[in-house]
């Protein structure tokens, strides 16, 4: 029985540290902009999708839970943080819909195995980033209108570089579930 309760602290530890570990490695993600066209790019969705192949839907989802709460109570983890603001403000800017959205590409991407080939690793890493951009269009629509080019706004800058980390992801999987077996 003590054995038992001591593997269950055990993991207990390990997936807190995971999780402090993991939003760590989303902030700085999201502070470190790469240059690349048409925009610079950050590598946070990567880092997002990330989380939930390699560690699953509970600690991918408390990784990023724990990440938006800390940029919800003011620390200055999101990617324009905190010159375009900080907190609440910044949340619910037109970033909120993204931010949302990390919660569910990083579920989603739990879904992904080690018997899936790299075709459909990649088109189950493209739908589970898809919901990120799903989800901030129809926030950035509701708070800017939709008479504005959302569309042009809020996706196509960021597509190149969406499709080279979802290359990348997908080149990596099965190194990485492999790893998470592990673990």
């Amino acid at each position: 029985m003590e054995l038992i309760k001591t593997s269950t602290q055990s993991k207990l530890v390990k997936s807190c540290m995971i999780i402090i570990l993991g939003s760590i490695a989303l902030t700085v993600s999201a502070k470190l902009k790469i240059p690349f066209y048409p925009v610079p790019m950050t590598m946070q969705t990567f880092v997002v999708l990330f989380l939930g192949l390699s560690f699953g839907y509970r600690v991918g989802l408390a990784t990023v839970g724990l990440y938006l709460l800390e940029g919800i109570a003011g620390f200055p983890v999101f990617s324009n943080s905190p010159e375009k603001g900080i907190g609440l403000v910044y949340f619910t800017g037109p970033t909120m819909g993204y931010l949302l959205g990390f919660l569910v590409a990083s579920f989603f991407s739990t879904f992904i195995n080690i018997k899936d080939n790299f075709l459909i690793i990649f088109l189950k890493l493209s739908m589970s980033v898809s919901t990120i951009y799903i989800l901030g269009i129809l926030w950035l629509g509701t708070l800017i209108g939709w008479d504005k080019p959302i569309f042009s706004l809020g996706v196509t800058p960021f597509l190149l570089a969406e499709f080279f980390k979802i290359t990348l992801l997908t080149l990596l999987a099965k190194k990485i579930i492999k790893f998470r077996d592990f673990i």
